[in-house]
């Protein structure tokens, strides 16, 4: 409190003071006394210059500390001399017989005057520096109560319990301003002290001679009175004493008094700190209201739902009896007529015998008839034997060399199995640069297209004979095994704004890459359109090169070149169109997140079309890809099915519904769309908002077949909540939209083949696993004194949508119930960051958890391979990788029942899945007490029932997630839209 109060300074020719109160505190100004407190004139000649000397050296010595006052000390006599030695005005007169008189005074007596003299003005400069003293005392004291009085006013205003605190405070203040008033008497002594100041330059004058003028008698007066004043000075220097020490006490309560507010500050801190877990307790208890309420209304849904079923069991277990009994009846009817049967049988049976018995004979009879006639023939059959023979060698011989002729066609026919894909994609994009190029007719690419397809012997052949030789004679080569042929599957082209592991951002790519393979392996012709990306990773794409073609295509008005280039990637031929545009669209530094994507990809669809136009392809399907290319389906069907690219159906799969690509209708204008035939509710309109356009609710409206990535979303997007506005879109459309669960690349994810793993496994071999587990714990520091301890693994991103409220939840739990939990992610939201950051220091040591955050892609195989048990709580989950990768490398998942999870995890305990897809443990709410119950029966089969939980994790990682089946479904929707095409044209 005392370093907020203002100062003020006392000199020896201290005039006054003044208290004014500033900014609620109180601030001290010197001002001028009144006329009654100053002291009193002097007549005596001189009394003004000697305080003009005086003043100097006490001034001195108020500057200097008590250990230096007898320095400060100064004769009186030299002083004087010198001062009139220097003094320019009137010179001080001495008569001559003053002087006389004044050496009658006895020598004695005028020493101990001296002596008194200086006693008193050495008491008077202690008394000063007291002063001094006492009021930087006393400006601590009110810079202290200023501070005070703004931290009670905050007080005041945040918390109303404190009122008995200010009270004690206001009571200080009472006191404090009683020390004011005894400051104000203080300052009253000071002037008094100034008549004082007077007296000693009387006698000071009277030393110098001003006693000339009086007699002996006078003198003697003179003596008295000044005794008589000495002896009232020394009465004045003890008042002035017990002054200082009442002063004294009353300052020693007031820092008492700052003690008191010392406490009183950590009270009010304190109080605040309560108050702020109030607050924080209070938003959790609105928040368990608001889920309590949420949770009510489900259960009153639940329960409607319960009830229904109830009525639906009565009545099925009503039919069950009614069908038991007609069953029974049935079967007492069966063993009737089986015993019926059996009586019908043994009558033929015996029939049969006796008339077979006089058959026999008679068939005996004329056996040994004919058995005479052979006799007499078979010198002429043995004759005719060898004749036969001879004919039948000949014959051999000549069906012989047919079939190595035949042998030697079908071999030259038959598809070369013994090339990499990566070959025949070279060898498309080798035709279809020819074709653009002009060098060889679009009938021609045609065929030349199919026996690339088919993977004709001639042609690779005859691929790897023109490698040295000149591009003309190459064509000339390869237009001479022409011939009429049928393709042997579809045509499929993807176009699409990712593709993985070029131009890589979530799923999108992986769904391309691995779908593309899975067709390819199928026996389908698979190409990929992608915008060349400045940020791609080039040195995953093989034998990159740019077409010797500039393709135009229409943008705002005008015509835009655009490059082609081509190039393989794990296999597939890739079609990189580079726009020459000059807003480089994609030549930004990053793949979406740009104020103008609408423009950016509605131009790549305008341009990708263009390119299969002039490129004269024919595909059977054309397969878009989330808002970005939804473009391609009212492009195709309205401006270039027209223009004669017609022979392809259009496949439409959006991966999350939460990105739709809405802009003003007009922006559609830009790419040739006309944009007040498509702004209609049943086109392109955006269902929220009637001056915008949706891409995706166009890709939904246009194409012949629509999808999503998983049944469960497929169903979720229908609904208000999971559509994003567009569910009755979708509900409108129900007949061509179907979810297909995702794949996962099983050639990246297989722990019998992992390199990123110390030991590889399978599903016959768990040892290598535990192994696995074993390795894990060491490199991260976790405690390996219990091989059995189960270990629970988590790899996200830590966002909310991942449930990372649960996920908090699972590493306390885990640890309560005796296991180890290892988690691998980041989160690119701050605060949820900075809160994991403080589990993980807090957990830093711990023998059981351990937090990694961040992301390691050899460590996230090593943690897949190592864990028992996966927990993936997502609130909102399209499809998920990770349940699937889980599995395969042996990692039961505790999973939420939503989105992909809902179609790929089973419960365990759940008596309406058959036994053989249980292969996990689900939960269906969002909270804490949902995952509970799933981890803890998950903890309970894994330490009570080994054997079973063996099976589990055999079985979990003999289920098959590749592509495989996904990329079937995708061929089965394929073929049935292109055949009923085909039909309708036909007809």
């Amino acid at each position: 409190m005392a370093s907020k109060l203002r100062t003020c300074f006392v000199c020896w020719n201290l005039s006054g003071f003044n208290c004014v109160n500033h900014a609620n505190g109180n601030r001290i100004e010197r001002v001028s006394f009144p006329a009654s407190c100053k002291m009193r004139n002097r007549t005596l000649s001189g009394s003004q210059h000697k305080r003009q000397q005086i003043k100097p050296s006490t001034e001195g010595g108020l500057r200097q500390n008590q250990d230096e006052e007898e320095d400060s000390e100064v004769s009186l006599n030299s002083d004087d001399s010198a001062d009139n030695s220097n003094d320019t005005t009137t010179p001080l007169a001495i008569d001559v017989n003053g002087a006389e008189q004044a050496e009658q005074l006895s020598g004695r007596q005028l020493e101990d005057l001296l002596g008194m003299i200086r006693n008193a003005e050495k008491n008077i400069l202690l008394l000063n520096q007291a002063r001094v003293r006492a009021l930087e005392d006393l400006e601590k004291i009110l810079s202290e109560k200023e501070a005070l009085q703004g931290e009670i006013n905050v007080l005041e205003m945040r918390l109303a319990e404190t009122d008995a605190w200010i009270k004690v405070a206001t009571q200080e203040k009472i006191h404090v301003e009683l020390l004011e008033s005894q400051l104000e008497k203080l300052r009253n002594e000071l002037a008094q002290k100034g008549s004082t100041e007077g007296r000693y330059a009387e006698l000071h004058d009277f030393q110098n001679g001003d006693l000339s003028d009086a007699n002996p008698l006078s003198h003697n007066d003179g003596i008295r009175s000044l005794t008589a004043e000495l002896n009232s000075l020394r009465a004045e220097n003890a008042s002035l004493k017990n002054a200082i020490e009442s002063f004294k006490t009353q300052l020693g309560d007031v820092k008492n008094n700052d003690e008191r507010l010392v406490v009183l500050e950590k009270e009010r801190s304190s109080l605040e700190s309560a108050l702020k877990d109030l607050e924080s307790k209070l938003s959790i208890s609105q928040d368990d209201v608001s889920k309590i309420s949420t949770l009510t209304v489900e259960y009153k849904d639940l329960w409607d739902k319960v009830e229904n079923l109830q009525s639906l069991l009565d009545k099925a277990s009503k039919q069950a009896d009614q069908a038991i009994i007609v069953l029974q009846q049935n079967q007492d009817l069966r063993r009737k007529v089986d015993k019926l049967e059996a009586s019908l049988e043994e009558a033929n049976v015996y029939k049969l015998s006796s008339d077979k018995l006089q058959k026999y004979n008679e068939l005996m009879q004329q056996k040994i008839k004919l058995l005479e006639d052979r006799l007499q023939k078979s010198d002429e059959e043995i004759n005719s034997y060898v004749q036969l023979y001879q004919q039948s060698v000949k014959e051999f011989q000549d069906t012989l060399e047919t079939l190595k002729e035949e042998s030697k066609r079908r071999s030259l026919e038959e598809p070369v199995e013994d090339m990499p894909w990566e070959f025949w994609s070279q060898l498309l994009l080798l035709i279809d640069g020819w074709t653009l190029e002009k060098k060889i007719s679009v009938d021609d690419a045609s065929l030349l297209r199919e026996k690339v397809w088919k993977r004709d012997r001639r042609i690779s052949d005859t691929y790897m004979a023109c490698k040295e030789q000149s591009e003309h004679e190459a064509i000339s080569a390869f237009l001479g095994l022409l011939s009429s042929a049928t393709s042997p599957g579809l045509h499929v082209i993807h176009i699409a704004a990712e593709m993985a592991p070029v131009a890589k951002v979530g799923g999108l790519g992986d769904v391309i890459s691995g779908l593309s393979k899975a067709l390819q392996k199928k026996g389908h012709l698979v190409e990929i359109v992608l915008p060349k990306y400045d940020c791609m990773q080039y040195d995953r794409v093989h034998n990159l090169r740019a077409l010797d073609v500039v393709i135009e295509s229409y943008f705002d008005g005008q015509l835009f070149e655009n490059k082609i280039w081509v190039g393989t990637i794990e296999g597939l031929p890739v079609y990189f169109i580079e726009p020459h545009h000059p807003d480089k669209f994609f030549w930004r530094g990053k793949f979406y997140g740009e104020h103008d994507d609408f423009k950016r990809f509605s131009f790549f669809s305008r341009a990708a079309l263009e390119f299969l136009l002039l490129a004269g392809k024919k595909p059977d399907i054309i397969h878009c890809h989330d808002w970005q290319t939804a473009f391609i389906a009212p492009l195709y069907w309205d401006i270039y099915a027209p223009k004669g690219l017609n022979s392809a159906r259009i496949c439409f799969t959006c991966h999350n519904f939460e990105y739709q690509g809405t802009a003003a209708a007009s922006e559609l204008e830009s790419c040739g769309l006309d944009s007040q035939h498509l702004n209609r509710p049943d086109r392109m309109q955006d269902n929220s908002a009637h001056d915008r356009v949706n891409s995706v609710k166009g890709g939904i409206v246009f194409s012949n077949i629509v999808t999503t990535v998983s049944p469960t979303y497929a169903q979720e997007v229908r609904t208000a909540e999971g559509g994003h506005g567009l569910h009755s879109t979708l509900s409108a459309h129900s007949k061509k939209f179907i979810g297909i669960l995702n794949g996962i690349d099983t050639d990246a994810w297989n722990p019998a083949t992992d390199a990123f793993l110390p030991v590889q496994y399978n599903a016959t071999d768990l040892q290598g696993k535990a192994e696995n587990k074993q390795a894990l714990r060491r490199n991260l520091g976790l405690s390996s004194a219990d091989v059995r301890r189960p270990l629970v693994g988590c790899i996200t991103r830590l966002v909310p949508q991942k449930g990372v409220h649960l996920i908090r939840h699972a590493i306390y739990l885990t640890l309560e119930l005796g296991g180890q939990f290892v988690l691998l992610g980041s989160s690119p939201v701050p605060h949820i960051q900075k809160e994991f950051e403080g589990i993980a220091n807090h957990f830093q040591n711990h023998d059981h958890i351990r937090l990694i955050l961040k992301y390691d892609e050899s460590l996230s195989h090593a943690i897949y391979a190592a864990s028992d048990m996966f927990i993936i709580p997502s609130i909102f989950e399209p499809c998920g990788l990770t349940q699937m990768i889980s599995m395969k490398y042996g990692a039961i998942p505790i999973a939420r029942k939503t989105g992909g999870l809902n179609d790929s995890v089973f419960d365990v305990d759940d008596d309406t899945i058959p036994s053989q897809f249980r292969n996990g443990f689900t939960f269906l709410n969002a909270d804490e007490q949902g995952l509970n119950g799933a981890l803890v029966r998950a903890f309970n089969l894994f330490k009570n029932n080994p054997e079973s939980w063996k099976q589990l994790v055999q079985k979990d990682m003999n289920i098959d997630f590749s592509w495989e089946s996904s990329a079937a479904q995708y061929e089965e929707l394929y073929v049935m839209s292109v055949t009923r095409a085909r039909a309708a044209k036909r007809a």
